[in-house]
């Protein structure tokens, strides 16, 4: 199975580099093959020049540029429809995130389909920003009737079912929706512990009012469908067909069990 990283940068000049780099020594460690798409969400820094001389020496990179900032919603799902492999992961360009951390998991899609990383190392991140994720989390698990440790990592998705996905939030929420979304029609994940590197240069763009309105509003979409519309629980039998859901769903409804 090859992999796709997807990588949104906005003004990573500093950190672009060591964070592609990183995904293919990661990649070549582990046994894996794949690609980096870069998402150059609008910079206005050298990130894209950047790039562009690294494809000399990582031919497996392509880089998707937007003259303006769309946010890292909506640069994640243009990434999606153009990535070439069976699975993809989100591993932005700030090089926060140890690519070796979550990739150590890839072969856990052998027998699910979704790999859904969460922080064990929590001295890596503020008091406010951990309080914060645990009121967060608490929310969402609330809400949703779901037991989730954590929804913002780099997780691991099988590419088809993001495809097959009906509603796309862009927001930063996007990645709490997708997973909702998935799990709630049934598809098979495992959460894994996972660590993050205390990041190098630059400001995080996840703790700001703009984000947090997207959060709200992206909340609201979610427990509309979820707990009013119903359009999100379904019966698994419109699982992908390359899905190790389809295959265990299969499995259990033909089998005979004899005690």
């Amino acid at each position: 199975m090859e992999f796709s990283v997807l990588m949104p940068a906005l003004n990573e000049e500093d950190n672009i580099e060591k964070a592609i780099a990183n995904a293919f020594t990661a990649l070549s460690d582990l046994g894996l093959s794949g690609e980096v798409i870069v998402i150059n969400d609008g910079s206005t820094d050298r990130t894209a020049k950047i790039v562009e001389s690294l494809k000399s020496k990582y031919p497996e990179i392509r880089m998707i540029n937007h003259s303006t900032p769309q946010g890292i919603g909506a640069s994640f799902w243009e990434a999606v429809d153009a990535a070439k492999s069976d699975a993809v992961v989100l591993l932005p360009g700030d090089n926060e995130n140890d690519p070796w951390e979550i990739f150590r998991y890839a072969r856990l899609l052998q027998h699910v389909d979704i790999v859904i990383p969460f922080l064990f190392d929590k001295n890596t991140r503020s008091l406010f920003r951990n309080g914060l994720s645990f009121l967060y989390r608490f929310i969402i698990n609330s809400t949703f009737l779901v037991y989730f440790n954590y929804t913002n990592g780099t997780v691991i998705y099988r590419t088809s079912i993001l495809r097959k996905l009906g509603f796309r939030s862009e927001g930063f929420f996007f990645q709490t929706d997708i997973l909702i979304r998935l799990v709630k029609q049934g598809y098979l994940f495992a959460e894994v512990p996972y660590r993050i590197n205390h990041r190098q240069s630059g400001v995080s763009k996840a703790v700001s009012f703009p984000s947090l309105l997207q959060v709200i509003k992206g909340y609201l979409r979610l427990a509309k469908d979820y707990h009013f519309d119903n359009k999100i629980i379904t019966d698994g039998s419109d699982f992908t067909k390359d899905s190790q859901s389809l295959e265990r769903h299969s499995h259990d409804h033909n089998k005979k069990f004899q005690k």
